[in-house]
């Protein structure tokens, strides 16, 4: 499908973090060293994960999975940063803008989906324990992949197709390091009130849906541990879900902060720093996360270092 310009508008500048000269060198080593612990934390979780027998279950597969979605979601933002830090031209063309914005909602998407499903998978292996096994097979365990891709593409499909119908009248200048269709549709000179409701709506659909999954989930998870008469027990129980919530917490703290600062806030500036909290602190956080709380990564990752078996 080819997207057309409606505005005759070829490019837009991000105006990135700050204009200031003095500080680019220093954004460009920050953000350079944020985006290569992010994507070699979470190769390496990938790696170990295949490489180590004792981590193919279905807790570690979707593990997996987030981290090479985390990979792919901060790849899509940062490395167009640090080009326009490190040449100061801040343009992207439209057709890249319309290109970030597919790829950033479809690893968005599928960090949403791929939490959730980890979430079933936290409750089924805790509610029903003896049927843990045939319930999470391997079919099932590749069906959920399958669909969460799919619906992170129609989530993408859906956004790109709504900045596509926007109009801008001039150079667009985007008051962040990458392009957000929240503040895109601030900066179109078109009425733009469907579109904002149509933004928020298809956020509810494909946000709100997984969230209320996990937190359906965690529901019963509380109240099956809870009625557990071992402290042992119950702490064993919570333990396999500590780093999961952990990172729940993170993502959708960070990413309704971000849409609620948009909406009741005209500071664009405070959008863009939560921006990169919710971009790119969020996936570099996720592999010490996992690591540092899980005995079993810890202990795959010194065999695979040390060259054991």
């Amino acid at each position: 499908m080819e997207l057309k310009n409606l505005t005759g508008i070829q490019e837009f500048l991000l105006l990135g973090l700050s204009g200031d000269p003095k500080l680019q060198n220093l954004l460009f080593g920050l953000f350079l060293c944020i985006y290569l612990i992010t994507v070699a934390g979470n190769l390496l979780i990938t790696l170990v994960i295949s490489s180590d027998p004792h981590l193919h279950t279905p807790m570690y597969f979707f593990l997996s999975n987030l981290s090479l979605a985390d990979t792919g979601f901060i790849s899509t933002t940062v490395p167009k940063m640090l080009v326009n830090t490190q040449t100061m031209i801040k343009s992207i063309t439209y057709a890249g803008c319309l290109t970030q914005v597919s790829f950033f909602y479809l690893f968005a998407c599928l960090d949403c989906m791929f939490l959730s499903v980890m979430a079933y998978d936290r409750f089924v292996a805790i509610c029903h324990p003896l049927h843990y096994t045939a319930i999470m097979n391997s079919r099932l365990c590749g069906l959920l992949v399958l669909i969460s891709f799919c619906i992170g593409l129609l989530d993408s499909l859906m956004h790109t197709l709504m900045v596509s119908q926007l109009t801008f009248c001039a150079d667009v200048e985007v008051p962040s390091f990458f392009c957000d269709p929240l503040h895109l549709l601030n900066l179109a000179c078109s009425d733009t009130s469907k579109h904002t409701i149509l933004v928020y709506f298809i956020s509810v659909i494909f946000g709100g849906v997984p969230a209320s999954g996990i937190l359906f989930s965690y529901t019963r998870i509380i109240s099956s541990i809870l009625r557990l008469a071992s402290s042992g027990g119950k702490y064993k129980a919570f333990s396999t879900c500590g780093s999961h919530l952990t990172v729940v917490c993170l993502f959708y703290g960070t990413g309704i902060g971000v849409y609620l600062s948009s909406a009741v806030s005209s500071c664009t500036k405070n959008g863009a720093v939560v921006s990169v909290i919710y971009t790119v602190f969020t996936p570099m956080l996720n592999p010490f996360i996992y690591s540092l709380r899980n005995k079993d990564i810890k202990r795959a990752s010194w065999r695979l270092l040390s060259g054991r078996k």
